[in-house]
């Protein structure tokens, strides 16, 4: 029926009287308009075929995506701050007498006790001078007692005026004099026998003592350097920088309870993300904030038993409440951020993807963040195929493990 309509009809104009003269082939001739119209129904029929096909094609299928539920916990609230370790106990081992270095009784990197003996510098000049002097105390006492015999005579002669009252005075000031020379000569001996102590240089404290900068023979002296450095390993400090408005926000939350005042612990992480085993307790707080930075300098010590934390090194302090409180925590891989802010996205009711702003707080919990607001328990947070999705999509959510979604 299609076929045999002619062009004029599907165009909807009655086809206007012309001169066989004006008309075309296709016109003039039967088959031609036939053959127009049998093109034209097959280009209707063809644009139909595909408008119903395009309405009979199945929507695509949801989304796949892994979520975890907001769990409230009891979780560690705190800060995380960047600390640097310190030996509690640091000094500069040097020579107080000059002198060849005799032995080195202690090798590089080992660990001392108090009063060991670390180094010997050539003891015989000091022993040679230390008995000098005590040769002239000895000799310093004989002519004091002389002087004293010389003054009792001149007493005793005074009295039967058998002696002048000036040669009496000159006695008791020679008696005098010679008392002097005792002290200034056990003053003296007492400066050589220290300086031969000086020759034995003993660990002032337990430690481990570093790497010695003279060799067996060398020449050392009070202004030579440091023979070695030493410092305590057990315990061991550990300082970090805490901003005035960290610190005003503990003193707050402290003043609000008043029960927790000042009981934190403070815990480290390590290089390779491992908590070290020894939380310790804050120890000190700088008396002056660093006007640079506006920072507070604060110390904590930390058991030692390991040897694991050196001098020196950087580490990841956490500073905790010493009892944990309750609140809503989400996995770090669901834990996005624009130029906005953090956010969620967030599986609906709908199982459609939502944007929910959030606020984060202070707290830890292994793998996951904490939220202050912007989300409930129960809620379903997106961990898993993140990038694939879209607000407003609809997904096709699956439950994964914690591990699964860190």
């Amino acid at each position: 029926m299609i076929a045999r309509l002619s062009i004029a009809s599907l165009s909807g104009a009655s086809p206007a009287k012309r001169s066989p003269v004006e008309r075309s082939p296709a016109e003039r001739s039967p088959t031609g308009s036939l053959l127009a119209a049998g093109l034209l129904a097959g280009v209707l029929l063809s644009g139909c075929q595909q408008k119903e096909a395009a309405q009979t094609k199945p929507a695509a299928a949801p989304t796949a995506v892994g979520v975890a539920s907001v769990a409230r916990k009891d979780v560690a609230v705190g800060a995380d701050f960047v600390g640097r370790v310190a030996a509690v106990d640091t000094v500069d081992i040097r020579a107080r007498v000059t002198g060849f270095l005799q032995e080195k009784r202690v090798a590089d990197g080992q660990d001392v006790r108090e009063g060991d003996l670390l180094f010997v510098i050539e003891k015989a000049p000091y022993e040679a001078q230390a008995a000098q002097v005590q040769a002239n105390v000895t000799r310093a006492e004989a002519d004091a007692k002389n002087a004293a015999l010389q003054l009792q005579r001149a007493l005793e002669l005074v009295k039967g005026e058998n002696i002048a009252q000036s040669r009496v005075d000159d006695r008791r000031a020679e008696d005098a004099m010679a008392q002097a020379t005792i002290l200034q000569q056990k003053a003296a001996l007492q400066q050589a026998e220290i300086n031969l102590g000086y020759t034995e240089i003993h660990a002032p404290f337990t430690g481990r003592i570093g790497a010695t900068r003279f060799s067996k023979g060398s020449l050392v002296a009070p202004d030579s350097g440091p023979l070695a450095t030493m410092v305590s390993q057990d315990p061991i400090h550990v300082t970090f920088p805490v901003s005035q408005r960290e610190m005003l926000a503990f003193k707050r939350r402290a003043a609000e309870d008043p029960a927790k005042n000042g009981r934190v612990v403070v815990r480290l992480k390590m290089s390779d993300g491992s908590v070290y085993a020894h939380p310790g307790s804050v120890d000190f707080l700088d008396i002056r904030v660093d006007a640079g930075t506006d920072t507070l300098t604060v110390r904590a010590a930390f058991p030692n038993p390991d040897r694991l934390l050196v001098d020196g090194q950087f580490v990841s302090v956490f500073v905790e409440q010493e009892k944990p409180e309750p609140a809503l925590t989400v996995p770090q891989a669901a834990i996005q951020a624009d130029q906005a802010g953090t956010y969620l996205l967030v599986v609906g009711t709908d199982k459609t993807v939502e944007v929910r702003r959030v606020t984060l707080g202070q707290g830890r919990s292994s793998g996951e963040a904490v939220v202050q607001q912007g989300v409930q328990a129960g809620e379903m947070v997106i961990v898993q195929g993140i990038q694939k999705v879209r607000p407003g999509q609809a997904v096709e959510p699956s439950p994964v493990s914690p591990k699964s979604g860190a």
